[in-house]
């Protein structure tokens, strides 16, 4: 197969933006856990937030994107209450009452209702190898959860349990409204628009950032400046860029694979060797996801895309995608 002009191929930046923000994520959990010592769970947030708006905020000055469509501004306000807000507060005080493999694991319940979600109010299908691979993944994300939960320096608590699921709900609440957002606006501004209303919203807790802020260690604010720039910032964007050419529910299965990535990123950075439960239970996440994304490739047809906002990196590329990837 040839691509014209030397382009890389559709599919290849969907798959890219994807793994990208997989990795992004995983690595989340290991630097809330460590950030989460010095700075108490709203603050943390707030932090996150503004590092990740000053940087969302000069990528919009450099790509001369203004103002998002009044059309997409309800998904904005949603998605930067429930997600960008609620979720990152939620699960920084989940992380400081379970270890970040356990946190990982509820959290990646989250696909699951999405996919419900998308189904009931997007008008999403639900195909049989979705709900198969849903269902290996979510089996290897438990086995993951109850290895390291059990494990030498694993924690559990019901307060923490608790917090990890709502920050389950509100970040599948959070990608199907930002969803039909996505057909106003570009991704970029879906991502800094909602990131500046989470921002907002954690406001109250300025007072905790400025008195923590000067006593904090400096490698507990380089990692909360890094979970805004990266996880925040860079992978919120490559997100939603996915959401535009994937069905919500199908996009979000990918996200099985974190409870596998965090596992091998705790044994790196903090020490945490793996029993072989937990390995076991990332290769059934990454099995599931795999089956997920797995479908008979249909024939090569020409196809007429509906065009993206004008400053889409490959204009036209959303419908196209979006086709072929149910």
């Amino acid at each position: 197969m040839t691509f014209r002009s030397g382009r890389i191929p559709p599919h290849v930046l969907t798959i890219g933006a994807v793994s990208f923000t997989v990795f992004a994520w995983a690595s989340a959990f290991v630097s809330i856990r460590s950030a989460g010592a010095a700075y108490s769970p709203g603050a943390l947030a707030l932090g996150r937030l503004l590092a990740a708006s000053l940087v969302l905020a000069v990528l919009l000055l450099v790509r001369r994107q203004g103002l998002p469509p009044r059309g997409a501004r309800r998904g904005i306000l949603v998605s930067g209450l429930v997600w960008f807000g609620g979720y990152t507060v939620a699960l920084n005080w989940g992380e400081r009452l379970v270890d970040a493999g356990t946190a990982s694991l509820l959290v990646n319940t989250g696909p699951i209702l999405m996919a419900l979600l998308a189904a009931r109010l997007l008008g999403e299908a639900l195909p049989p190898r979705l709900l198969a691979g849903m269902g290996v993944s979510f089996a290897g994300a438990v086995v993951v959860g109850l290895s390291m939960s059990s494990g030498e320096g694993g924690s559990t608590s019901v307060l923490g349990v608790v917090l990890c699921l709502l920050a389950a709900v509100a970040y599948a609440s959070g990608v199907v409204a930002q969803k039909p957002a996505l057909s106003y606006g570009t991704p970029l501004q879906i991502t800094a628009f909602s990131c500046l209303t989470g921002a907002a919203v954690c406001l109250p807790f300025a007072g905790q950032l400025a008195s923590e802020l000067p006593h904090a260690p400096l490698s507990a604010t380089l990692n909360m400046v890094y979970l805004g720039a990266v996880p925040t910032a860079l992978a919120f964007t490559t997100w939603t860029y996915a959401l535009a050419r994937m069905p919500a529910g199908k996009l979000g299965a990918t996200t099985y694979a974190v409870p596998a990535i965090v596992v091998l990123l705790s044994w790196a950075f903090l020490g945490e060797v793996p029993a072989w439960l937990s390995l076991l239970g990332g290769l059934l996440c990454l099995a599931g996801v795999a089956v997920s994304r797995y479908g008979p490739r249909s024939p090569q047809t020409p196809v007429h895309d509906r065009p993206l906002p004008a400053d889409s990196p490959e204009p036209g590329l959303a419908g196209s995608a979006e086709r072929h990837s149910s």
